[in-house]
């Protein structure tokens, strides 16, 4: 397994992430389980979730059940989770208030089964709460050590800008990563997100690397899962031309497409780590192969030609 750091954080984590949201809804306590200890016996250290992954918090309490088997695992792993989306029925059962990020990180460490979280992302901006309060709470989790680094997802290059300008004028850290939806068939991100990531010297970890299915064989693949829903066929019908010369470029130079897309990113040196989320063994053990696809420029050139990025601002608004 090959490392690198999040950011301008000393942490080290595994350039491929797993992400968790399949336990619970697809993948069963021994199915998860199974998927973290492969995780682990291929030295992925890095393991993302949420509260609102299972749902109502299911998939950290499979990882806190995985945990608590081993006590050793703890400390073998860099643990992320998330804060925004509802839970519960109340009006402060959501969002990025002090009160609520308190008690969600309560309920996580609980369901988690640990006493600290390695990476505390705030899901979602909340735009009815200032930086000085969300400040003021992450940083009373940090002196407690409950929370070592706080982290983002989803956000705009302009909230990432804010986050960090009012941290640093608090004294405070600020954002160690930025967790967005990027993807050779996604490359919105590219306009601001990740120019803001790299100026506040970030991680950027890429969800749904594999463009919700596009990406890892749609078009020769047989038609399960989520590639037989309808909108995933009328996508696959939008850009078909695409993805048969983006598969036929795979099978050109010896690799899975799943492989390929991965690799992509993790040619970028901005990226720290995609969060792949396998419902199985065999599919996490096929994203590790992404490791040994060497990305020579010209394969570069040749699929960023098939999916051309939006460029970065301001160029790409004004032409020059």
């Amino acid at each position: 397994m090959k490392y690198s750091r999040l950011g301008r954080a000393g942490v080290l984590v595994s350039r491929l992430a797993l992400g968790t949201r399949n336990f619970g809804p697809f993948a069963s306590l021994a199915e998860s389980s199974a998927i973290m200890d492969h995780a682990l016996d291929c030295g992925i250290n890095f393991i993302d979730t949420a509260d609102s992954y299972g749902p109502q918090g299911k998939s950290e309490e499979i990882i806190g059940r995985w945990l608590a088997q081993d006590v050793s695992r703890r400390e073998k792993v860099v643990l992320a989770t998330k804060v925004f989306a509802p839970t519960g029925e109340g009006p402060n059962d959501r969002g990025l208030s002090a009160r609520h990020i308190r008690l969600a990180c309560e309920a996580s460490l609980r369901r988690l089964r640990t006493d600290y979280i390695d990476i505390y992302q705030m899901h979602h901006v909340d735009r009815n709460v200032s930086w000085d309060e969300i400040w003021q709470a992450m940083e009373l989790l940090v002196r407690e050590g409950k929370v070592l680094y706080v982290g983002s997802s989803n956000f705009a290059g302009w909230d990432i800008a804010q986050a960090n300008e009012r941290a640093q004028a608090r004294h405070f850290f600020g954002l160690v990563s930025e967790q967005c939806r990027y993807s050779l068939a996604a490359r919105g991100v590219e306009l601001e997100v990740i120019p803001a990531c790299v100026e506040y010297d970030m991680g950027v970890l890429p969800w749904s690397p594999l463009g919700a299915g596009l990406l890892s064989g749609a078009v020769t693949a047989s038609e399960s899962g989520r590639r037989a829903q309808p909108a995933a066929q009328q996508e696959v019908e939008r850009i078909r031309p695409q993805l048969e010369e983006y598969e036929a470029l795979c099978s050109e130079i010896g690799a899975r497409p799943a492989c390929v897309a991965l690799a992509w990113l993790l040619a970028n040196p901005a990226v720290s780590a995609p969060v792949v989320g396998p419902r199985t063994t065999e599919q996490l053990a096929q994203a590790v192969e992404a490791l040994d696809v060497e990305m020579m420029p010209e394969v570069l050139g040749r699929l960023d030609a098939l999916f051309p990025g939006p460029g970065t601002a301001p160029e790409a608004y004004c032409g020059f």
